[in-house]
């Protein structure tokens, strides 16, 4: 953990949400939701310190982009820094509900992954859906809402994805949901349907009957 992480969670608990930045091994769970054979565009909310975004940029093909949206100034900075000679990573001191806007003003049509970390739970309802709708829209068909959190509650808001699994992965302090939420093509449509994976890991699926 970076002294400049440990300064910005002491300033704003809330907006930063963990003490700790994720695991090794949670960032190679959550990257192994996506498949980077391809070119993507991929965007992130709440990158922090660019645990996740590292080993995106590391898969990721030359052609792709990645698009960090991050609040903090003094985290926004540190992310340019940290990305100054990659020119797919593109860094956004804003809100996530911006993602349009910078999609549409880069020239992307949609993205094929969406990560997060930001602490959903502390959104007001409103805002919470809202952004859940904005990141649907934004979305290809087939593309997918990939979220780590301490909580669950997120997936009794996002009733806009058709689809979601979600595990309970204990490798990381604190332990994480991790749950990816699924647009599906409207010839495919249909009901919500929801999964509980137990994942690869002998503890990662542990307590993935929980929810909060």
């Amino acid at each position: 953990m970076s002294t400049l992480f440990f300064k910005r969670f002491l300033k704003r608990p809330f907006q930063i949400a963990s003490i700790v930045p994720s695991s090794k091994a949670m960032v190679e769970r959550v990257a192994s939701k996506m498949d980077f054979t391809q070119p993507r565009v991929i965007a992130e909310y709440g990158p922090g310190e660019g645990v996740h975004s590292r080993e995106i940029a590391r898969r990721m093909t030359p052609d792709s982009h990645l698009l960090l949206f991050e609040l903090d100034a003094a985290l926004a900075k540190a992310l340019e820094r940290q990305f100054a000679g990659d020119r797919r990573v593109h860094v956004i001191h804003g809100d996530a509900a911006s993602l349009p806007f910078e999609l549409k003003r880069r020239g992307f049509a949609s993205c094929d992954y969406i990560l997060s970390g930001i602490p959903f739970s502390i959104l007001k309802i409103e805002k919470k859906r809202a952004l859940l709708r904005k990141t649907y829209d934004a979305l290809k068909p087939d593309g997918k809402f990939i979220i780590y959190q301490v909580t669950n509650e997120l997936r009794q808001h996002a009733t806009v994805f058709q689809r979601d699994e979600s595990e309970y992965f204990l490798q990381n302090i604190p332990p994480m949901f991790i749950t990816v939420f699924h647009k599906v093509p409207f010839a495919q449509g249909g009901g919500r349907t929801s999964t509980k994976s137990k994942g690869r890991s002998r503890l990662a699926g542990v307590g993935a009957e929980r929810s909060a």
